[in-house]
């Protein structure tokens, strides 16, 4: 393979920028203070008690009995690694946009029977669709695997409802990539039949990238049990069974991002789960109005996301030129649409992690004001 891409000498005079965008987002100063501690060894005592402290604090801040596994990568990892410990042969995948076309994607890499429930992008995943793929196809799924933010299109896909339909079905496991909503939208996980749910931090956890946070049952850890292969670093059994021993990861973790995790997580736990649904939910509905004023939104109506605003250029304005001159003139950035399919056809503001309603009326009056709306 011919290269093209040449060097490009990283230096010291960016100017600094407000992030709207889906990820990664603004992070207070005192989290990223925190990556500036002296560096310690990953088998010292001083690791166990940090580690211990942030698995501890994210089982509290979710509100969950289940397991929580918190590794250095993204939330891509477990993509990979739910596929590995827990499907066989077949799986069903509902898709509605990139990113649960990608799930789709990485079971088909590692060999799976991978069935698609299609929808047109912008539309929701139906419960009742998945029950009907359930009942009555000739198959066994092993795993239902359903995004629950899918931020190309700003669809909010109905999880909870999806997962009591997958309760009917107790050999089939219900795996959710939350990646772009947890810690910014609310879900009773243990209510709701999720055996997996996994997230990126450096989204609405508003945290430096470097993360990914994993959920994981009873079921789905002994059904890893039962088969002969499994991921291996993100496996439920070596980083469970590690955890319960050691309170430690098995391998060596980004111990400056972990600190940077129990600063924040404490930040979370202090502004509580509800009041931080609550402030997400104020955000996203703000920005839907002031979307149907002057555009549109793209998703489908009733299953807007409350993390990410996927918005139809109605206007046609010119959707790069925008970002450019909002950025130049405001040091703001937002988001094209999510690649050649909606790139100009709409554009998605990243409502999430520690950013306000005010913080969010300063980039739409920055927008209105560029664009001359």
């Amino acid at each position: 393979m011919v290269s093209v891409t040449e060097k490009r000498e990283y230096t010291d005079d960016y100017p600094d920028k407000t992030l709207y965008i889906p990820g990664p987002t603004e992070v207070r100063e005192d989290v990223i203070e925190e990556m500036s501690q002296p560096m310690f060894g990953h088998r010292m005592d001083r690791m166990t008690d940090l580690y211990t402290t942030i698995v501890e604090d994210t089982k509290e801040f979710l509100g969950t009995d289940n397991e929580v596994i918190i590794l250095t990568a993204s939330g891509t990892e477990f993509w990979e690694a739910s596929t590995l410990n827990l499907v066989d042969e077949n799986i069903l995948v509902p898709t509605c946009g990139s990113f649960s076309e990608r799930h789709a994607n990485v079971a088909e890499r590692l060999g799976k029977t991978v069935d698609r429930l299609e929808y047109e992008w912008g539309q929701a995943i139906k419960p009742e669709d998945i029950r009907a793929e359930l009942e009555n196809s000739d198959k066994h799924y092993d795993v239902v695997a359903t995004v629950m933010n899918e931020s190309s299109t700003g669809v909010r896909n109905p999880i909870e409802e999806i997962g009591d339909v997958v309760a009917e079905y107790p050999d089939t496991y219900f795996v959710v990539d939350a990646v772009s909503a947890l810690g910014g939208d609310n879900v009773d996980i243990d209510e709701h039949n999720i055996d997996v749910i996994f997230a990126s931090t450096q989204k609405a956890f508003a945290m430096p990238p470097g993360l990914a946070v994993c959920v994981v049952s009873d079921e789905a850890y002994e059904r890893e049990l039962e088969k002969d292969s499994a991921s291996w670093y993100g496996g439920f059994q070596r980083t469970l069974d590690y955890y319960d021993r050691k309170g430690q990861t098995h391998s060596t973790p980004a111990i400056p991002i972990m600190l940077a995790y129990r600063k924040q997580m404490k930040h979370m736990l202090e502004e509580g789960h509800d009041a931080r649904d609550e402030r997400h939910r104020e955000m996203a509905e703000y920005t839907r109005e002031w979307a149907r004023e002057h555009f549109d939104m793209f998703p489908e109506e009733g299953y807007e996301s409350q993390t990410v605003s996927c918005i139809e250029n109605t206007q046609g304005i010119n959707v790069a030129e925008t970002i450019e001159a909002v950025s130049e003139e405001y040091d703001f950035v937002f988001s094209n649409g999510y690649g050649s399919q909606l790139g100009e056809q709409t554009f998605r503001i990243g409502h999430m992690g520690e950013h306000d309603l005010e913080s969010i009326k300063e980039l739409t009056d920055a927008i209105e004001d560029v664009a001359g709306l």
